[in-house]
């Protein structure tokens, strides 16, 4: 039922359409008439003006034509840069970029696969309950538009996003929380040729701290990571200012925290030792969340697999999305793979046969869940 032509130049369209982080809004507006024309009641919340997006997040609504159970299908609508004129290619029968861009699988497949099963829906008069739709912003870079979302306005009690890369089949039951930490080194500065004993070197301080560090893979769930480090002006200087922006993961809380506490204590530490000031801040961007294997929403994923002729397979995932943020909001959801290759690369590409798949999986989910 599928039509894969019609779903190819669909997504191959949407990826034309540049949708940065914050720069949503002709991706949004175009989306938005394309579900109108499908005929959901579509609506663009006021997330946008909270986290400096140029649109909020989409939000559409089908009525069901029978009593079924409400389900809520999830994407996100930006992409991550060089997003800007993306150029797709098909070269054995896998779209690529024309490699000077990312292509943007992450997440306009999903988004594709969405449209193109409530295509089917209405041209076969297919039964079915009530479907919602989000389509969020500021998904890359912290989950913003999801963490905005209005969560009153669903009716749904299960959420599938489509936003994982692993093959279709693959169910994302399990997802870490993230800590970003946020560290400010303050030394004394010296002429470093005259008088530099006179001086605290914060990047001396800087380099002791990270040394006593657990860093990268901690263990099975837990991941910490320095990213950047901005500091000193010339080498004529003594440093008296450092910055450092890290981050901390773990599928368990409280691993979670002990990873952050000990990175902030080895800061503490080291400052102390060198009579150097520091400031550090650990903000918790989203939470761990683990949805049981027996759970109806895995059921209904692995059967709808199963009925396409896929296998289906429960996972865990190392990074966020806005699955975390519905599992925190009371709204059960997973994270579906939709075999997008190489996200955030110039490499990005995804296989037709993979895009068809998950446009059957939306279809075969809302199946399940209708009359």
């Amino acid at each position: 039922m599928i039509n894969q032509i019609r779903l190819v130049e669909a997504f191959m369209q949407y990826v034309q359409i540049s949708s940065p982080t914050k720069s949503e809004g002709a991706f949004a507006n175009f989306i938005k008439v394309e579900l109108e024309k499908l005929g959901l009641e579509v609506s663009i919340d006021d997330a946008g003006e909270k986290v400096g997006s140029d649109t909020g997040n989409v939000i559409a609504k089908l009525n069901g034509t029978c009593n079924g159970d409400p389900i809520l299908l999830s994407c996100h609508m930006d992409t991550v840069s060089p997003s800007i004129d993306i150029k797709p290619v098909i070269k054995d029968h896998v779209i690529y970029s024309d490699g000077t861009t990312i292509l943007g699988a992450d997440d306009k497949a999903g988004i594709a696969a969405i449209i193109e099963a409530l295509t089917v829906i209405k041209e076969n008069d297919i039964p079915h309950g009530p479907i919602e739709i989000s389509l969020s912003i500021f998904e890359e870079g912290g989950l913003h538009g999801a963490k905005n979302l209005d969560f009153k306005k669903f009716e749904s009690q299960s959420a599938f996003v489509l936003d994982s890369g692993g093959d279709p089949g693959q169910i994302i039951i399990q997802g870490p929380a993230q800590d970003k930490i946020h560290a400010r080194i303050t030394g004394k500065s010296a002429h470093a040729g005259v008088c530099p004993e006179e001086g605290i070197s914060a990047i001396m301080v800087a380099a002791n701290a990270i040394d006593q560090m657990k860093l990268l893979r901690i263990d099975s769930e837990t991941t910490a990571n320095i990213g950047t480090i901005q500091g000193g002006s010339v080498t004529n200087i003594v440093a008296s200012e450092v910055e450092i922006l890290a981050e901390a993961r773990s599928l368990n809380n409280d691993k979670l925290k002990a990873q952050s506490d000990h990175m902030k204590a080895c800061f503490e530490n080291a400052a102390a030792k060198f009579g150097a000031k520091v400031e550090v801040e650990i903000n918790r961007m989203y939470n761990a969340f683990k949805v049981d294997a027996t759970e109806d929403i895995v059921k209904i994923a692995e059967m709808a697999c199963t009925n396409i002729g896929i296998k289906p397979f429960t996972a865990a995932s190392g990074g966020g999305s806005d699955t975390n943020i519905f599992n925190a909001n009371g709204i059960k959801a997973i994270n579906l793979g939709i075999g997008e290759r190489k996200p955030h690369t110039l490499e990005e590409h995804i296989h037709i046969k993979d895009l068809v798949k998950v446009a059957e999986l939306v279809l075969e989910i809302i199946k399940l869940h209708g009359c």
